[in-house]
């Protein structure tokens, strides 16, 4: 999404196609499997905390390993770098594998990666233990959400989604701000070494719980670039690109930022403001999503341009800034079910590939921020980065508001 994502299903099979029209009541008594959609939930979480843990954890992981905190924050960067080179070839690579043992080779990493960053004092190797991560993060969010659908009746499959992206604002909400406060209570290598634990239980639970499903065959995989040529498939990946920059470019240095407002040992409480409202936007999005897709994206540009505004104005800290933080989480929260639900229904029998553009590009942009963002805090300041998200926010609600026909239509297909 980070996200950034916070993103989808290239190597879904065929999760990826537009799903059809509920059939009327006779999929109302239909469950979802809870126990297995709460571990793809679990395996977001740890993509979506992996990426996103440094942010909090700046000052001090800058200080042990003997560089800057822009240099550190590269470590986001890195990450993302590795998701965005190895997504599309990973899943070309792996989509005749079978989705279980994929899923496990993906979790797999992330133990591995968190391990070594834990342990390690050496900057280089702490960089390549991330880059690492990020290549597990390409094959995981290639695939959760076309997992999600998989196991859903088609007429839930919109909220199955929803729960597997629930992990996102958890993350964000929970997950950050419990490991920047375990981080400065017990040294940040607490907060990755605890990372490997949960990863080690999914591990066992993906095994119990999680149904099994061959891949693609040969004349089924998905074809990248034709993808691009289909109606509305460019305004996503474009307003994606775009908006995962704006909002990296000041998550990936909150600490830095909140420090510049006098709050740097607030930062833990304001990410928990950002997150508890992200899990509240999240909740909306699922429950509205089937027949308010474009006007939930354009609220959610619009709630992050109003924070970023708020921010502008203020120089110091105090209740200002938890609000602003409140209406960024609230925005951002289902942002990446939006965008993931958008590029489906744009691509079409071509979805897979779009989902598995739209995760390189969530990946550069979260690798974008990181650059740019570092290179604002060395020349102009942490005071820069709001107005920075405004700007770039302003051509995102301009493709939103004219991709009226293809995109984000006011109608969805199949509704």
């Amino acid at each position: 999404m980070s996200a950034s994502p916070d993103t989808a299903a290239a190597a879904g099979a065929d999760s990826g196609s537009a799903p059809p029209a509920p059939k009327e009541p006779a999929e109302r008594g239909q469950k979802l499997p809870l126990a297995a959609l709460l571990a793809l939930a679990t395996a977001v979480f740890i993509t979506s905390l992996t990426e996103t843990l440094p942010a909090g954890l700046l000052p001090e992981m800058s200080h042990d390993l003997q560089a800057s905190e822009s240099a550190t924050g590269q470590t986001v960067t890195i990450y993302a770098i590795g998701t965005a080179l190895t997504a599309i070839p990973l899943t070309a690579a792996t989509a005749g594998w079978r989705r279980k043992r994929l899923l496990l080779t993906a979790v797999a990493g992330f133990a591995a990666a968190n391990t070594v960053t834990a342990v390690s004092s050496v900057y280089g190797l702490t960089m390549a233990a991330r880059f690492v991560a990020g290549v597990a993060a390409g094959l995981a969010w290639a695939l959760l959400a076309g997992y999600a659908r998989r196991m859903a009746p088609p007429a839930l499959q919109g909220r199955a989604i929803a729960i597997a992206m629930a992990g996102i604002p958890v993350a964000l909400s929970l997950g950050v701000p419990a490991g920047t406060f375990l981080g400065k209570s017990l040294g940040w290598r607490a907060a990755f070494l605890a990372m490997t634990a949960l990863t080690a239980v999914l591990l066992v639970w993906i095994v119990a719980a999680v149904p099994d499903y061959p891949g693609q065959r040969r004349g089924e995989r998905p074809r990248m670039l034709r993808a691009l040529g289909v109606p509305g498939v460019r305004p996503v990946l474009f307003v994606t690109l775009v908006f995962v920059l704006a909002h990296t470019v000041l998550y990936a240095y909150i600490a830095s930022f909140l420090d510049g407002l006098g709050m740097g040992d607030r930062t833990d409480l304001v990410l928990l403001a950002f997150g508890v409202t992200s899990l509240a936007g999240i909740w909306i999005v699922g429950a509205r999503i089937q027949h308010r897709l474009r006007s939930l994206t354009v609220a959610s540009t619009l709630l992050v341009a109003a924070a970023a505004a708020l921010l502008t104005v203020l120089s110091d800290g105090g209740p200002l800034v938890y609000l602003a933080a409140a209406v960024w989480g609230l925005g951002w929260g289902g942002l990446p079910t939006l965008l993931q639900t958008a590029v489906g229904d744009a691509g079409g029998d071509q979805a897979d590939a779009a989902q598995a553009m739209l995760v390189t590009l969530w990946n550069v942009a979260m690798a974008g921020g990181g650059v740019l963002g570092g290179v604002l805090l060395d020349t102009s300041g942490s005071g820069s980065f709001p107005w920075t998200v405004l700007l770039l926010l302003l051509p995102v609600l301009a493709v939103v508001l004219g991709a009226r026909a293809h995109g984000f239509p006011s109608r969805r297909p199949g509704v």
